[in-house]
C-alpha cells in the first residue's frame, strides 16, 4: 500500500463528504454555543449542539451579511448548509448558508435585538426628547407625496393652523430604498429650516412598515436637531422610529394636530386675554385714580398756599388775642395810672400850696431846714400863684 500524506487524507475525506448527497443542502436544528463574529473578515464561528452532541459550524461573511438578526448563545435555530472538512485541521464542520430562529420569525428577533441595542445607547431616553414648538412657522413632512398621508397632513394644517408653511419632502416609505430615502428627507427638512418635522406613512403590513424599524432611520431621527413627530400608520405596536422620535402620533392626521395649535382656540385665548387685560388696565387705572385723589388731598392739605392760609388764620387769631390782651393791659394800666395819679395829686405840693403854703428855693434847690440857709442870703419863694425873691434877715 502506498504512503500518503495527511493533506491527501483530509482532501480525500473532504471529497467523499462533498460527494455524499445526504450531507449537502441539509437542514439541522440545534442550539448556538460559543458564537463569534470575526471583526475583520465578518465570518461567524459557532457550535451547533443538542443534548448529547455538538458540531462546529462556520458562516462566511457573504452569507452572514444577509442576516436580519444577531445570533446569540443559547438561541434555538434551524440552519441550512453542507458538511465538509477543514483540511488544515482535519476537522469536519457545518458550512452554514442561512439561519432561521426557532419559535420566532427572523424579523421579530432582529427587531428585538435592535431595540435592545438602541436602548442600551439611550436612543429612546426621555431626557433626549425635544419639546414641540407651540406655534411653528414651518412644518416639514417627510413621506410619499403620492400617498394619503400627505393629503391628511395638508387638510389638518389648513383647517387647524393656516398660518404655518408646509415643507413636504417626497420619500419612499417602503421597499429596500425606503430607509435611505427617509434619512435623506429628514436631513433635507432640517436644512430647510423647519421648526418641526413629521415623518411617517399610512397603515400597512409589517413588511410595508419595516423601513421605520431600521437602525438608520432611528439614528437619523435621534440625531436630528429639529423635533420629530413619528406618524407611522399603526395603532397597536410601536415602531423603533416611534420610540426614537420626540413625539409619537398614531396617524399622520394626529401628527399634524400635535404639530400645530388650533387657531380657533388661539382666537378664544386671545379674546380672553384681551378681556382680562382690559379689566386689569381698568382696575389699575381705578386704583391709580384713587391713589391720586388721596395723594392730592394730602398734598393739598400740605400745600404752601393752604399752609399759609392756615398760618394766616392762626396769626389772625393770635393777633386778636394779643390785641385783646394789650387792650386789657392798657385798661388795667390806665386804671392803675388814674389811681396813682389820684394818690399823687393828693400828695402834690401844689395842693399844699393851694391851702396857703409856699416853697423856699436856694439856688433852685428846695430848702427843707433853716440850717440850709444863712442870714443875708437871697432865696426864691414860690406861692400857689406866682413867686417872690427875698433876703434872709434873721434865722431862728
Amino acid at each position: 500500500m502506498p504512503v500518503i500524506t495527511v493533506s491527501q487524507i483530509n482532501r480525500y475525506i473532504g471529497s467523499v463528504l462533498k460527494g455524499d448527497k445526504n450531507l449537502q443542502g441539509i437542514i439541522v436544528k440545534g442550539e448556538i454555543s460559543g458564537f463569534v463574529r470575526h471583526y475583520k473578515s465578518g465570518h461567524c464561528y459557532f457550535s451547533l449542539k443538542d443534548r448529547d452532541c455538538a458540531v462546529k459550524a462556520v458562516m462566511f461573511a457573504s452569507y452572514a451579511s444577509r442576516l436580519k438578526f444577531q445570533p446569540e448563545d443559547g438561541m434555538e435555530i434551524i440552519v441550512s448548509g453542507s458538511i465538509s472538512v477543514y483540511e488544515r485541521d482535519g476537522a469536519y464542520q457545518l458550512y452554514v448558508n442561512d439561519i432561521i430562529p426557532l419559535g420566532a420569525g427572523k424579523e421579530s428577533i432582529a427587531l428585538e435585538q435592535l431595540k435592545r441595542k438602541l436602548s442600551a445607547e439611550r436612543i429612546f431616553d426621555e431626557s433626549h426628547k425635544k419639546k414641540i414648538p407651540f406655534m411653528p412657522k414651518k412644518v416639514g413632512a417627510v413621506t410619499s407625496l403620492n400617498g394619503a398621508a400627505i393629503h391628511d397632513i395638508i387638510n389638518v394644517l389648513t383647517r387647524r393652523y393656516p398660518l404655518c408653511e408646509l415643507y413636504a419632502v417626497n420619500a419612499a416609505v417602503q421597499g429596500e430604498s425606503a430607509p435611505q430615502s427617509i434619512c435623506c428627507g429628514i436631513t433635507q427638512a432640517e436644512s430647510a429650516g423647519c421648526d418641526v418635522i413629521i415623518i411617517g406613512r399610512g397603515g400597512g403590513s409589517s413588511e410595508d412598515l419595516s423601513a421605520f424599524n431600521t437602525e438608520a432611520v432611528a439614528r437619523a431621527v435621534y440625531n436630528c436637531k429639529v423635533p420629530v413627530i413619528s406618524a407611522v400608520g399603526h395603532e397597536v405596536d410601536f415602531s423603533i422610529t416611534d420610540m426614537a422620535a420626540d413625539l409619537r402620533a398614531p396617524t399622520p392626521s394626529a401628527a399634524a394636530e400635535l404639530a400645530v395649535p388650533d387657531i380657533r382656540r388661539l382666537a378664544e385665548i386671545t379674546d380672553n386675554l384681551v378681556s382680562r387685560a382690559g379689566k386689569a388696565v381698568e382696575n389699575y387705572i381705578s386704583r391709580k385714580i384713587s391713589a391720586y385723589t388721596e395723594i392730592s388731598s394730602r398734598l393739598s392739605a400740605q400745600s404752601p398756599e393752604n399752609r399759609l392760609k392756615l398760618m394766616e388764620e392762626r396769626l389772625g387769631g393770635l393777633m386778636n388775642r394779643a390785641e385783646t390782651a394789650i387792650n386789657r393791659r392798657i385798661n388795667d394800666k390806665e386804671s392803675d395810672l388814674r389811681e396813682a395819679a389820684g394818690r399823687l395829686d393828693s400828695l402834690s405840693p401844689l395842693k399844699v400850696m393851694a391851702r396857703g403854703y409856699s416853697l423856699v428855693y436856694s439856688d433852685e434847690k428846695l430848702v427843707r431846714d433853716s440850717d440850709e440857709i444863712s442870714e443875708g442870703q437871697r432865696v426864691m419863694i414860690r406861692f400857689n400863684g406866682g413867686g417872690a425873691e427875698a433876703e434872709i434877715k434873721k434865722i431862728w
